[in-house]
């Protein structure tokens, strides 16, 4: 077949790619090799800013498919029929470490898909686990700051993390999560995903319900043990990368189910907890999983910089009949992950193939770097106008509600939601087995050992008191591990 000639950017054909326009053969280089100049002006803005959180991720091309029917609770296009499906795209990530770093490493996995819908993009930016470790956003830079490197040395700090987790005690649900062998998952495949905040749904009668959302790996729940983590991270840091491509590329496709949980606005006034809050989750016996579809990956992207490192995804991007929640950490992602991508891609990241609605997009945003006018060319940048024929529908109105209060204050987040031992205590007692607390309990000490400085016994000591009050027993195993003296306000706290 005929071969294709090598160009520069503007499509001019040329010859000299490998070497240098010289005087003479060991002469200086011209000024005027604009070859040469072109390439490593590109090549030194090939990459942009990483993620300040999930920098290292894996992504793929997929499918979702409807099979069953929840119409009853959401007016979505997508779930109006079983046998609906839809292009989708999903990026696993660790949150935690920067773009080189171990896919192993111990830290919760995001869990971030993109379903491309008749109705608009739909984002559900979740993680692997069902709860967070702050419920306010306001806290989020402060808690992301533990999780990196000290100004000063440029090191992790066991001390700075378990500082902070230990003043603040709605962390230990997830600390004990994240300190489980579920904190270091067999790759992206073998994990559930959560949207793990609460999102509501409206149906096509404008009923409110609220929801959550679950998908449950289809290739079976796999983790690796501390030990087995951390040789891997030496062996292969790209695991779970090579992992999730080669059984695509072996047409062993990984697939979820999808499941929802329903709450009525009735149930959420006499919950127990705040149901907003991501630092709890709703019991299964009382509002029990509610299939409705699976999600199967089966491409690879062509190349990965373009479709998984510009992939954009925000909790903003909803479609009509699935909405938000006053979940305070998903209002503030509702404001931060957007205007993280502005930043990080630019204001035209949605223009990108990756995050591009594969069917109508008609608005009046024009302009700024790297504008793609295609879809609107020269139409109308301002609205009302008399010329194009874009009208807003009234049935994708919003959903209107009434506020329980008009009172605007900066409340307490724990006031009369003060519980962050109960649902720890039973994720220790009741869903954990003996192995899984075993190797908990060696990981959280392991992880305690790193704990330094004048503060040491302060923090450690401040730490084993929430232990204490979610499970005398863990409590006990942690501290006589650490060779700590157990005192009578340790076991008072526990009450």
């Amino acid at each position: 077949m005929d071969s294709k000639k090598l160009t520069l950017s503007n499509g001019a054909p040329y010859f000299e790619h490998q070497d240098s326009q010289t005087v003479g053969p060991r002469g200086p280089v011209l000024l005027q090799d604009f070859i040469l100049q072109e390439n490593l002006a590109h090549f030194v803005r090939e990459r942009i800013p990483e993620r300040i959180v999930h920098a290292k991720g894996s992504g793929a091309y997929g499918t979702f498919t409807v099979t069953h029917d929840i119409s009853q609770y959401t007016k979505a296009k997508l779930f109006s029929r079983v046998g609906n499906s839809c292009r989708m795209f999903a990026r696993f990530s660790t949150v935690g470490g920067e773009k080189g770093s171990a896919d192993t490493a111990r830290d919760p996995r995001g869990f971030a898909l993109k379903f491309y819908t008749e109705d608009g993009n739909w984002d559900l930016v979740g993680n692997n686990t069902p709860v967070f470790f702050i419920k306010d956003a306001k806290k989020f830079p402060d808690f992301i700051h533990t999780q990196k490197r000290l100004p000063r040395t440029n090191l992790k700090s066991a001390t700075m993390m378990w500082d902070f987790w230990s003043l603040n005690p709605e962390s230990l649900h997830q600390v004990l999560i994240l300190m489980s062998d579920r904190g270091t998952p067999y790759g992206y495949r073998h994990m559930h995903g959560f949207g793990s905040h609460t999102f509501s749904m409206i149906n096509d009668k404008n009923e409110r319900v609220w929801v959550k959302f679950h998908f449950k790996t289809k290739q079976g729940v796999k983790n690796f043990t501390d030990e087995e983590a951390g040789k891997m991270a030496g062996k292969n840091p790209d695991f779970a990368q090579e992992d999730l491509c080669n059984a695509i590329e072996n047409g062993d496709f990984p697939k979820w189910t999808m499941y929802i949980q329903v709450m009525t606005e009735e149930q959420a006034k006499d919950f127990r907890w705040n149901p907003f809050d991501v630092t709890k989750v709703w019991f299964h016996d009382d509002y029990p999983l509610i299939e409705v579809g699976e999600m199967e990956l089966n491409e690879v992207p062509v190349n990965y910089f373009a479709h998984v490192e510009q992939s954009t995804f925000s909790p903003s991007s909803l479609i009509n009949g699935i909405s938000f929640s006053p979940d305070k950490m998903l209002q503030g992602r509702l404001f931060s992950y957007p205007d993280a991508h502005r930043y990080r891609v630019g204001v035209n990241a949605h223009q990108l193939e990756v995050n591009r609605c594969p069917f109508a997009v008609n608005n009046y945003q024009r302009d700024g770097y790297m504008a793609d006018s295609s879809q609107y060319q020269d139409k109308p940048n301002y609205h009302p106008n008399s010329f194009d024929d874009i009208t807003p529908d009234v049935s994708y109105k919003n959903y209107e509600y009434e506020l329980d209060s008009a009172h605007v204050a900066n409340y307490n987040r724990n006031d009369n939601d003060s519980d962050h031992y109960t649902q720890p205590g039973l994720l220790y007692s009741k869903a954990m087995n003996a192995e899984d607390r075993n190797n908990l309990i060696q990981n959280i000490v392991e992880s305690m050992k790193g704990i330094n400085g004048p503060k040491r016994e302060e923090i450690i000591n401040r730490q084993l008191c929430h232990f204490f009050r979610a499970n005398i027993e863990l409590g006990m195993k942690v501290a006589s591990q650490l060779n700590i003296n157990i005192d009578a306000n340790m076991m008072n706290h526990s009450k």
